[in-house]
């Protein structure tokens, strides 16, 4: 029934849609490799928080991933806690505002990085393996200045102007 006209023209045919799937899957899986792996998750929460990542704003809960580029804040009679990969724990008092500008930890490449604003609010910070491993390279920038860790815990307070 088929002549081989028909086959051939079938196989010329298939060629190209098999090549167009195979392209569409390889891109489906660059697009996942390129998801952002979170730096930090949101431990707990009192009151109402927010964490937004690239514009988008979501309700702070237990579990919420963090990312750099990140933007965390309370509200007024709130408070929240988080923790990020290397276990850097980050505590934040009523109406406080901090993004995490820079987060890098890769320490078997001695790749180790933690930069983050505070505009705003009360922090208590506990170092984490970045800050033993090396200390310069966690800061902590504020509408008047910049804190470098050097010891494990610190407490910080932003008025507003």
């Amino acid at each position: 029934m088929h002549t081989p006209a028909a086959r051939l023209s079938t196989r010329f045919l298939m060629a190209p849609a098999a090549a167009a799937g195979l392209a569409l899957a390889c891109w489906a899986g660059t697009a996942v490799a390129q998801e952002k792996v979170p730096v930090g998750y949101v431990k707990n929460v009192k009151g109402l928080a927010t964490v937004t990542t690239e514009g988008q704003v979501v309700e702070a809960q237990a579990g919420t991933p963090l990312h750099q580029g990140s933007t965390l804040k309370t509200e007024a009679q709130s408070s929240m806690g988080v923790m990020f990969k290397d276990n850097t724990m980050m505590s934040f008092g009523p109406s406080t505002q901090l993004t995490v500008d820079e987060y890098l930890y890769e320490p078997g490449e001695g790749k180790l990085k933690l930069g983050a604003r505070m505009g705003k609010g009360t922090l208590n910070y506990v170092s984490g393996v970045i800050a033993k491993l090396q200390p310069e390279a966690v800061t902590i920038k504020t509408p008047t200045g910049m804190i470098g860790v050097r010891g494990t815990q610190f407490l910080l307070k932003v008025s507003e102007e």
